[in-house]
Formats: structure tokens, C-alpha cells, sequence
């Protein structure tokens, strides 16, 4: 038997699988703009994630719990923040809109995943500091990347809907 401890695991170094090596498609380097972006939302989804699963009304204490423990950086952070406060002072009015668009499917029908991704989206679209097609695009990419093609596929149906629903599409 070999001498490993329970918590080998977690002494080994760590792969950061949100960190894109690419630009969107272009072939050349992302820029510090893009990954600081794409890497909040994700930090966020994780966070509204982490919510959903225990308590979304304590949804800023959470966050701040995860992105403590992540020690994500502090630009991150801030635009996580950003998006989660969002949730938390606006959630009841996006779930609303959002049930609204999901043909036959309660938001509480709907996976942690795909529900916090929509959130999430809503939430960025409500703040009207990003290009829709952005959001449209980064959420989907979320919804592969920690769901399943089927989610991205629903997620993309839905935030198109939404979209078109506030007019902004």
C-alpha cells in the first residue's frame, strides 16, 4: 500500500482552467481585458452557483466567502462583485423576467448550472456595460464549460429570448 495522505490532493499544484491562452477565435493572445472579464463572470458563476445551492439570500456573504478562498485578484473580484450584487439587489425582478421566457421550465425546474448562468446574464444585461452579444456569448461558453452542450443550447435559447424580450436584440 502506498503512503498517500487523504489530502495529497490538494498539495499538488493546481491547473487554472479559466485562464483563456487565446483570443475569441482570432488565433492571436487574449488580452488582459478579455480575461479579466471572462474570468469574473467566472469567479461570479461559481459564486451564484455556490448560492443557489445553499442560500441565495445570503448570496454577497457567499461570495465573499468563495473569493476569499479562491484568492482571486482584485480587479477580478471587483467585477465579480459587480455582477453578484447585481443578482442580490435585482434577483427577484430577473427570476420574474427570466420564468417568464422559459417556455414550459420553472427556474426552479432547471439545474444549479444553468439556472445560475442565466442569472448571471440577466444580471450583466441589466447593468447594460456589455455588449449584448457579449453576454450572450460569454454565458454560453459557461454553460458548456460547467454544463453540458445540452445547457449551452438551452442557456443561448433563453438569454436570445430575454434579449429580445427587453428589446435590446
Amino acid at each position: 500500500m502506498s503512503n498517500l495522505r487523504d489530502d495529497a490532493f490538494w498539495d499538488t499544484p493546481l491547473q487554472e482552467p479559466l485562464a483563456p491562452t487565446r483570443g475569441k477565435r482570432s488565433g492571436r493572445p487574449a488580452t488582459k481585458t478579455e480575461r479579466l472579464e471572462t474570468r469574473g463572470r467566472a469567479r461570479a458563476l461559481q459564486a451564484l452557483y455556490a448560492a443557489d445551492l445553499r442560500d441565495l439570500t445570503q448570496i454577497k456573504r457567499i461570495a465573499v466567502t468563495v473569493f476569499d478562498d479562491l484568492s482571486i485578484d482584485q480587479a477580478e473580484r471587483e467585477f465579480a462583485s459587480r455582477l453578484v450584487a447585481t443578482v442580490a439587489e435585482h434577483g427577484t425582478r430577473l427570476d420574474a423576467e427570466l420564468a417568464e421566457v422559459t417556455a414550459n421550465w420553472r427556474l426552479d425546474r432547471l439545474g444549479a448550472i444553468e439556472r445560475s448562468v442565466l442569472r448571471l446574464a440577466a444580471a450583466e444585461l441589466a447593468r447594460n456595460e456589455t455588449p449584448v452579444k457579449v453576454v450572450l456569448q460569454e454565458a454560453v461558453h459557461l454553460a458548456e464549460r460547467y454544463g453540458t452542450e445540452r445547457s449551452a443550447r438551452f442557456v443561448n435559447g433563453v438569454l436570445d429570448a430575454y434579449a429580445r424580450k427587453l428589446g435590446r436584440l
